[in-house]
């Protein structure tokens, strides 16, 4: 994709983006490229210095950006990674740089050739926010919160509603395109049920993921030889994990999660404690080294739901759904922001092949969101398939043999850096799904399972 793109065809008018975050500043970045006006209504108060903001919950939290998504960011905000380094936020070899316990053990430590930069959401969205406003096309309505919409004709989305804060009445602003950004809180299914449409339920796996999650100094002096240490969730027998990143302004980020009553503390003592219950003793190492910490916040909302907006027959024409507000992913697997940028990507693809053959926007929506769905669908399979697996009574049986093949595959992956670097590159959406099922793959796997059988045939 080309940075600032003018394409063939004549720009569209306006398009309105409902909601600041990430999803919605990737989204008014790649609709600056195709509309003379974009307006972004964002319900808290923020401005090119906002990181973190109030509806932003998750945002103290760490979040990972995988591989294709830096790709798509990259292409987005040319300079963004260097820009990101300036600051302290380092990149990592996910083998060299990384302390990664699995079920059975550390994963190998060799060079895999896929790498990520580490750095705390609130950075990410400052510098993505000062890029998106500075944008001659960009218009921030802040705090704006978002009401409704309008249709034109039959079909067809029109304006949004919103109301400023401290606005008596709403105000209405008419868009060519609205683009749906707000998040996991989106209210757009009550509008479309509200304009009589009908919209299928959503698919909820719940995670019963509890995460606490603090920011703490790093010092200059006596640096571990990792920049990420993890420890995998994994059910039935490993109910804890966690992980510690290093980001920018000589910090580290730290989360530590438990399934069900596996809560991790927010008191200084509880949650070294807990860090210490870990098999992974790097994380509890530099819990012990800080000297001063920011609060310990806890988040316990992160249930994986999809609102499968690509089954809706009678989708309205001039509106789009992206990131949270069509599917949340259980943020344990650092999916979501990536998903995102995909999404965004796939976005300004669809508006240039329009531009150039000069069809107009109607009839683009539904067959958006369709593809969409198919962006979404494999990290959803990998995140709620892991997440089943912590329901006895729920578990359908791809969610198991997927759940076998994955324990056999890190058992594999603990010696064997060949297949350690594939479940990388998938993890990563760098390769697609089918690298792991190669026949050497496959073979490894099942000989793996079955020696083990041999040793333990109870």
């Amino acid at each position: 994709m080309k940075s600032r793109a003018q394409g063939p065809g004549a720009r569209w008018g306006k398009a309105v983006v409902i909601g600041g975050g990430f999803a919605g500043l990737v989204a008014a970045r790649v609709l600056a490229d195709h509309f003379s006006e974009v307006v972004l209504l964002e319900r808290d108060q923020v401005d090119e210095h906002t990181g973190v903001h109030p509806h932003a919950p998750q945002g103290h939290h760490i979040h990972g950006m995988l591989a294709k998504g830096a790709e798509v960011l990259e292409r987005l905000f040319p300079g963004l990674r260097a820009e990101l380094q300036d600051l302290g936020a380092p990149v990592s070899d996910w083998g060299e740089n990384f302390r990664l316990f699995l079920p059975d053990g550390f994963a190998p430590r060799d060079r895999t050739g896929v790498e990520v930069q580490t750095f705390t959401r609130g950075e990410l969205e400052r510098r993505l926010r000062r890029r998106v406003l500075a944008l001659p096309e960009v218009t921030l309505l802040s705090p704006a919160r978002c009401e409704g919409l309008k249709m034109e004709s039959p079909g067809r989305v029109s304006q949004v509603l919103y109301r400023m804060d401290g606005a008596e009445q709403p105000a209405a602003v008419t868009a060519d395109l609205v683009v749906d950004a707000s998040g996991r809180s989106s209210t757009l299914d009550n509008w479309l049920m509200e304009m009589g449409l009908p919209v299928p339920r959503k698919r909820v796996v719940k995670a019963k993921i509890t995460y606490a999650s603090v920011n703490f100094e790093r010092p200059e002096k006596g640096h571990p030889d990792f920049n990420v240490a993890y420890q995998l969730v994994f059910a039935p027998h490993t109910p804890r994990g966690g992980a510690i990143l290093a980001v920018e302004g000589n910090r580290w980020v730290c989360s530590l999660f438990g399934f069900g009553d596996h809560l991790p503390s927010t008191d200084d003592a509880g949650y070294l404690d807990f860090a210490k219950s870990l098999d992974n003793a790097h994380l509890a190492e530099q819990i012990n080294r800080r000297t001063h910490q920011e609060t310990i916040r806890r988040y316990t909302n992160v249930n994986n739901q999809w609102r499968p907006y690509h089954k809706v027959r009678q989708w309205p024409d001039r509106l789009i759904a992206i990131g949270d507000a069509v599917c949340v992913f259980n943020p344990v697997y650092a999916q979501g922001m990536t998903v995102a940028a995909l999404e965004a990507e796939l976005l300004h693809r669809t508006l240039a092949k329009r531009r150039e053959r000069k069809t107009g926007l109607d009839g683009m929506s539904r067959a958006y969101q369709r593809t969409a769905a198919r962006i979404i669908l494999v990290p959803w399979i990998l995140s709620t398939n892991s997440d089943l697996m912590w329901h006895p009574h729920h578990q359908p049986i791809s969610a198991r043999i997927a759940h076998w093949y994955n324990k056999h595959l890190f058992a594999v992956s603990v010696r064997d850096a060949g297949v350690w670097s594939r479940f990388v590159r998938v993890f990563n959406m760098v390769s697609p799904p089918s690298v792991l099922f190669h026949p050497a793959v496959v073979s490894k796997v099942v000989g793996h399972a079955l020696t083990r059988r041999k040793r333990n045939p109870a």
